[in-house]
């Protein structure tokens, strides 16, 4: 199916999504194996899935640059102490794991450097709503923004005018639309999109017998994290897996789960395995599908204690290609801290992808979340047995 991509304008609401596809796949939870239609058990080895190096660029075709090109020198540390920097954050959201740890890897990493928080806003997808928190961080005159766009273009000319401020502004994933670097902005740092949607796919095709049909449950919107997921799905079946039919169903209103996921069924009954573009919108299609009593493989992009609970106990979430949120938002938090005492930040920084599967899923979250698993992670591992 060809993919219809919207482009949200000023002032109109980008929602969070979800949607999905499917059709059967059998799973034990007792073991953590899934059966392919062709009745081999299926057990996916992360290492067997987990890309080389990085594989994307960055949205200007910017090479990657890593964290430790953001590191800083002792005396580095000492200038931006007597700074007294402060630093505002504009979010798209704040309602999702990836967000909370992003903002707490910023917010511990400039803290430890001296430098205030003057202000942490969430836009809650709507692109008015982001306007308004950057026309408001402005105003606090703080010395640089760390920001994700909402929409790339419609709230372009809003971050013009913080660059206009003379205020430095580092990018979270993608910078908006007309910027430059290094005259707007000083620095983008992002997950491997392309790459997390390497292992989306890589899992996603153990699944998938020969000459069988996989499903993309896509973010109908024109956003170039999603896009770039989804382009690496598409791109790794066509050179990897030729034989199987890839088919694709959008959503732009997070509402509109349940008919997405009931037309989708219906109509492609032959699907034999689902990605979904990131987790919230993974566990929603969960929901559906079990209250329909569909079981289907499903990889997704972003490790969240709700997925971590799906695939620690065998259910339908089986690979996830992993950002490092709290990672990035230490990496953020420097590339801001670099820029503020004049040191030139690479134009694109690039984190890793981290693949997931049951067998690492314990120590991956710990990674991850920098903190023990919960103990509903821990309860599920241990009542499936298929955790390591």
């Amino acid at each position: 199916m060809t993919r219809s991509k919207k482009r949200i304008a000023a002032g109109a609401g980008l929602l969070t999504a979800f949607a999905l596809l499917l059709s059967g796949c059998s799973s034990d939870a007792s073991d953590g194996t899934s059966s392919a239609s062709d009745g081999k058990a299926v057990v996916v080895d992360a290492a067997s899935i987990a890309p080389a190096g990085i594989v994307g660029k960055g949205k200007n075709g910017e090479e990657p640059a890593l964290v430790d090109k953001l590191q800083l020198s002792d005396a580095d540390k000492k200038k931006v102490a007597d700074g007294k920097f402060s630093v505002g954050i504009s979010m798209n959201t704040m309602d999702i794991d990836w967000s909370r740890l992003t903002i707490e890897g910023i917010q511990k990493t400039l803290t430890g450097l001296g430098v205030q928080v003057v202000g942490v806003t969430d836009a809650k997808f709507k692109v008015q709503q982001q306007i308004s928190d950057l026309e408001n961080l402005i105003t606090k005159k703080p010395d640089a923004i760390i920001s994700i766009p909402t929409d790339d273009v419609a709230t372009a000319a809003t971050y013009k005018k913080v660059a206009a401020a003379g205020i430095k502004l580092i990018f979270i994933h993608m910078p908006a639309s007309g910027l430059t670097y290094p005259a707007d902005y000083q620095a983008v740092v992002a997950p491997d999109n392309q790459g997390n949607g390497e292992i989306a796919a890589a899992g996603l095709s153990k699944y998938i017998p020969q000459n069988g049909a996989a499903g993309i449950v896509d973010y109908g919107v024109d956003f170039y994290t999603t896009n770039q997921r989804t382009l690496r799905v598409t791109e790794w079946f066509k050179q990897n897996r030729p034989d199987v039919k890839v088919k694709t169903v959008s959503f732009t209103d997070t509402n509109a789960v349940g008919p997405v996921a009931a037309n989708f069924m219906t109509a492609n009954p032959d699907v034999k395995g689902l990605f979904v573009i990131w987790d919230s919108p993974a566990m929603q299609s969960v929901a559906s599908l079990r209250n329909a009593g569909v079981n289907i493989p499903i990889t997704t992009i972003d490790l969240g204690t709700e997925v971590a609970v799906e695939m620690a106990s065998g259910g339908y979430i089986k690979a996830i290609g992993a950002q490092q949120p709290y990672d990035q938002g230490v990496a953020e938090a420097l590339a801001a801290a670099n820029a503020l005492i004049g040191n030139k930040v690479p134009a694109w920084v690039a984190l890793p992808p981290v693949a997931v599967t049951p067998g690492n899923l314990l120590k991956s979250y710990e990674s991850i979340f920098h903190t023990k698993p919960p103990q509903e992670v821990l309860d599920a591992c241990k009542s499936s047995g298929i955790c390591g």
